[in-house]
């Protein structure tokens, strides 16, 4: 069963990019060779790390994105692993993920949303009626100010 993966993983930076190439494509010998297909293949560029991994402070980061079975993204993380350029990958099976989001999406299709609703008429009657009492907080300082005037006369 083809699933979507994305594998993303860094080299270490004092690699030269032909290396990185050599590295990528033959990655994508061993996915299409394996039955798989790749979706897309992203050099994200050198980036710091945020702790040291293997004596590196940073790294070239690759992201490939393949739709493969199981089986076959077992022997790709198996090849990282023993990969002396690679320092550090990660394999996120991706299909779930858009599972969930399609279904929160169409959950939220369904509602309607408040800020898209008009905004309700208020009476005519509401508008002339009393003005609002005052807070809480403004009767103690007004009852201040009229004991001080009756003390003062």
């Amino acid at each position: 069963m083809q699933r979507l993966y994305e594998v993303m993983f860094i080299v270490r930076p004092d690699v030269a990019d032909e290396d990185v190439d050599k590295l990528i494509a033959n990655l994508d010998q061993t996915v299409t060779g394996g039955g798989g297909t790749i979706r897309s293949t992203e050099k994200l560029g050198k980036r710091k790390l945020a702790y040291m991994v293997r004596r590196f402070n940073d790294g070239n980061y690759v992201l490939l994105t393949i739709d493969a079975d199981g089986s076959l993204i077992a022997e790709l993380e198996r090849r990282l692993r023993v990969s002396e350029p690679v320092i550090k990958f990660i394999t996120v099976r991706m299909d779930e993920e858009e599972k969930r989001l399609a279904k929160v999406r169409a959950i939220r299709a369904t509602k309607k949303k408040v800020s898209a609703m008009p905004v309700a008429v208020v009476p005519a009657a509401v508008e002339a009626s009393e003005p609002v009492p005052a807070p809480a907080e403004a009767a103690p300082a007004a009852a201040e100010t009229e004991t001080a005037t009756q003390a003062s006369a």
